[in-house]
């Protein structure tokens, strides 16, 4: 075996030797599942594309008349930005801020029979802060929302896909 072959084949042994395996496609419990959340909620938006585009074959319900044909039924109850001082100059300006995006869902039947109780998940990032340059930091703060958005959607789906009906 000449040495190219052999670097080449290196770090899949190594991979496998450890236990590292790709996800692959999530399986869920359930066949079909409707997310009850308000209208507007961007949490909820990119929880059914992710939902769908996951290459299972759960099929997501968004219409409220549809919701007594779903299997389970996520209720997404509250969604939260925060934005909390944690850092201050001696003059009082504000020199670091803490942003927290918090949300509370529970997975039920139609029936009512819970699958997981009312569950808070918590996502928190630190950001420096200067009021010279507002603008930038309004951005970024906006990018670092939406990047705790997906990690709450990406804990959204491994609770989902972990989750079995109470015996």
């Amino acid at each position: 075996m000449n040495k190219r072959t052999l670097l080449a084949l290196a770090p899949v042994a190594l991979l496998s030797a450890c236990g590292f395996r790709l996800r692959g496609v999530p399986e869920f419990a359930f066949k079909s599942v409707y997310i009850a959340a308000p209208a507007g909620s961007p949490l909820a938006r990119e929880l059914q594309r992710t939902l769908q585009g996951s290459g299972s074959p759960l099929q997501v319900l968004r219409d409220a008349a549809l919701m007594p044909t779903a299997e389970v039924i996520l209720d997404l109850l509250q969604e939260q930005q925060e934005r909390v001082v944690v850092g201050q100059n001696a003059s009082g300006q504000v020199r670091e801020l803490q942003l927290r995006l918090r949300i509370k869902f529970r997975l039920r039947t139609p029936a009512g029979v819970e699958w997981i109780p009312e569950t808070e998940l918590l996502q928190q990032r630190d950001i420096s802060y200067n009021e010279t340059i507002a603008l930038a930091k309004e951005a970024e703060e906006a990018l670092l929302f939406r990047n705790m958005q997906t990690d709450l959607v990406q804990q959204l789906m491994r609770r989902l896909s972990l989750t079995r009906p109470a015996s």
